[in-house]
């Protein structure tokens, strides 16, 4: 079957699946409000921040915010005249890039992989330089991205043997949006062999370790770490 109908069959099935999502948020939401807030970001409907040149950093929840921190640290330093646009999933994810960065970035929900949501985030957002974490691969997004010169890279990848798996009913699309990438920076060796049997391009992928050895640990919670430590040793042994 040609990628191109094939493009079009995954939208078709994302968007005809796009309900059944919105009742697990709408779920979510009822344990935790915050799933209700911003929910139009997820279609590509915000208030254009009149960027004139930015870069997208998406992390999909704390665990890769938290991996991301130094990269983004490194990148704002570099590129000072370029607006950073953090996008999460989760809450949990936006309430931490907020800690970390606050108001020195600009934070967005990611929106679905439909072809209208993500062509409207593209376009508001104007994004010279595309980083996603770990293993988000959204064919939409990155087709989107390479249509429009914006180069990607996935940082800190990693893809489990049961994740590749999953990839086998849609590889062809998983195999064009890794070969979307300007590169793949995988966490090891393990990682890179499984992202080319997904069918990522050997010369695209380079083995450089975990970011998580890269992040810098808040005074604030080394100290919080020595009471707690200073306290339970008094009292305690400590296994």
């Amino acid at each position: 079957m040609d990628l191109e109908i094939k493009s079009r069959l995954y939208s078709l099935l994302t968007a005809l699946l796009t309900p059944i999502v919105l009742l697990r948020l709408a779920i979510r939401g009822i344990k935790s409000p915050a799933y209700f807030r911003r929910w139009k970001e997820r279609f590509g409907v915000f208030t254009n921040p009149q960027f004139k040149k930015s870069i997208l950093i998406h992390a999909v929840s704390v665990g890769e915010v938290n991996a991301a921190i130094p990269l983004i640290r490194a990148l704002m330093e570099t590129y000072k005249d370029y607006s950073f646009v953090i996008t999460t999933v989760t809450p949990t994810g936006s309430d931490r890039v907020q800690q970390i960065f606050g108001n020195s970035v600009f934070h967005l929900y990611l929106p679905y992989d439909l072809p209208g949501a993500v062509k409207r985030f593209l376009r508001k957002i104007k994004p010279e330089l595309a980083v996603v974490m770990e293993t988000e691969i959204w064919p939409n997004l990155f087709r989107f991205c390479k249509k429009r010169d914006i180069p990607i890279v996935v940082a800190n990848a990693r893809l489990s043997e049961l994740s590749l798996k999953g990839y086998k009913w849609v590889q062809s699309l998983a195999r064009m949006a890794v070969n979307n990438t300007k590169f793949v920076a995988a966490q090891t060796k393990t990682d890179a062999d499984r992202m080319i049997r997904l069918g990522c391009d050997i010369d695209k992928i380079y083995v450089v370790g975990s970011l998580k050895f890269d992040i810098i640990i808040e005074d604030d919670i080394i100290q919080k770490g020595k009471t707690i430590h200073e306290h339970c040793s008094k009292n305690n042994l400590i296994w």
